[in-house]
Order: C-alpha cells, then structure tokens, then sequence
C-alpha cells in the first residue's frame, strides 16, 4: 500500500495534467464551456420540482429544490467519476501502448476531473443556502470525510469496471442503465428520512421492514447523500447507522477492486 502511494506521488504531475486534458477537451468546443458543470443540476432540480408538484414529497422544513441540489452534487460526482473511471483505460488506449505508469492513474485522473466540477456546484449551493436564509453551521467540516468517502465508493467501482472494460466492452453500454436504476434506489428525488420512516417506524414491510431497511442502506451512495444533507443543511452531524452497512460493502470492495484491477494491467497493452 505505501508503495503504491508512493508511486501515484511520483506521477502526480501527470495525473494533473491527465486533468487539466479532461477538463480542456470536454468543454473547448461546448459554447457554454463548464457552465454545463452547473446546467446539469439545475435542470434536474427543476425536473424533480415539477414531479413533487404531483406526487407530494414530504421534505421537511428544508424546501425541497437546495435539498435536491445537496442530494444530486453527491450523486451527479459519484455518477460521473465512475462512469469516466470505467472508460478511462480504454479512452487512453494510445497512451497505453507507448509509456509505463502505473495504470490507476486513470481512474485516479478522473475524480480529480470531477472534483473540479464539484467546487463549482459548491457555490451555487452557497448561492442557495444564502437565497433560503440557511447559516452552515460547524458540522459542515464533515464535508471533506464524506467527500473522502464517496471517492473511495467511486475507486471500488471505477477499477474494476475499467479492468472488465477493456475485455468486454458491454460493461461502459450497460453502465447508464445501471447508474439509472440505482438513482431510483438513492435518496436523491427523496429523502432518506421517508424511507426511514416506512421501513423503521411504519414497518411498512412488516418482520422484513429492519432487513429491508439494512439492504437499503447497503448502498453507499444512500448514507452518503443523507449525511450530507445532515451536515450541510439541517445543522446535524452524519447519521452514521445510515451510512455503515455501505461502508462495509465498500472496505471489503474496494481491495477487491483494485486486485483485479492490477491483475488485469500486465495485459492491457495487449488486449486493448
């Protein structure tokens, strides 16, 4: 492990400007340039908005459209970061075959891309929070740890699905659909607490209801967008019996993720 943080420390020159690459190309020729970074979740919070008109979302004191935005820069950074996590070894095909480095650059390279993106959303959620009257308070140091984590989520989906990626080029076409599905099993057009509160309180499911609950949570990006919801919004630390399942799920993921990953990279020249 310390070898290989010291290895990625030695290239980290080249994953900036793995990054800046990423940056430059995505938006050069786009009128709105990384304006779009912004665009994106906006136009969902107003979509989502619309649907909450109709089917009545219960979200609490916090007004629905900034609790949406909490929930989707989670959301839309962790999407985006794998999905560019995924294809990134087959997107630097060429580099591949000239040069030796260590290979995880590239999934690295791509959450550092979106990072970017994310410190952008984070003023406009400041934006909003001064637009609602809502003062952060100083559980919003929590910020960077959650931030932390849901990297850690994205690393254990990004390398294994970059490493499948190069030998069966399904896994980047099937990847929208499944991140679709799991949007729909995330608290990002609601919130946790009603789930909470039909599963734990209701017991809507009868004697399955604490199980269901628990298989719920085994979702990282569950507990994720809830605990930042808490510690940017509501003024309240991480509700952490919501976020542990996933983070189970994760440590015991994310070393097997990054073994077949290095598994596979003796061989990538070769196939890809």
């Amino acid at each position: 492990m310390i070898k290989t943080a010291t290895n990625l420390y030695a290239y980290r020159e080249l994953m900036m400007a793995l990054a800046w690459k990423n940056i430059t190309v995505r938006y050069k020729q786009a009128y709105l340039g990384i304006a779009w970074a912004v665009i994106k979740p906006l136009m969902l919070v107003l979509i989502f908005t619309l649907m909450k008109s109709f089917i009545g979302i219960d979200s609490g004191e916090i007004p629905y459209p900034i609790l949406t935005f909490a929930a989707l820069m989670p959301w839309i950074f962790f999407q985006e970061a794998a999905s560019e996590g995924v294809n990134s070894v087959v997107g630097n095909a060429g580099l591949i075959r000239k040069i030796y480095f260590p290979r995880e650059i590239f999934p690295l390279t791509s959450v550092v891309t979106k990072l970017v993106e994310l410190g952008i959303n984070f003023l406009l959620l400041a934006g909003l929070m001064v637009y609602y009257q809502m003062a952060p308070t100083i559980y919003l140091l929590w910020v960077p740890l959650i931030i932390g984590y849901t990297i850690l989520v994205v690393l254990s989906i990004a390398m294994v699905g970059a490493a499948m990626n190069v030998y069966y080029r399904d896994v980047a076409t099937a990847l929208p659909v499944a991140f679709s599905l799991l949007m729909y099993a995330s608290p990002v057009i609601y919130p946790l607490t009603l789930v909470k509160e039909k599963l734990l309180v209701n017991q809507a499911a009868g004697e399955w209801s604490n199980i269901l609950y628990t298989v719920y949570t085994l979702n990282p990006l569950a507990g994720i967008i809830d605990a930042f919801q808490h510690v940017v919004l509501r003024g309240l630390p991480p509700d952490l019996s919501a976020m542990w399942p996933g983070m189970v799920l994760t440590l015991v993921l994310l070393p097997i993720s990054y073994l077949i990953f290095k598994r596979a990279e003796s061989h990538f020249a070769d196939v890809i």
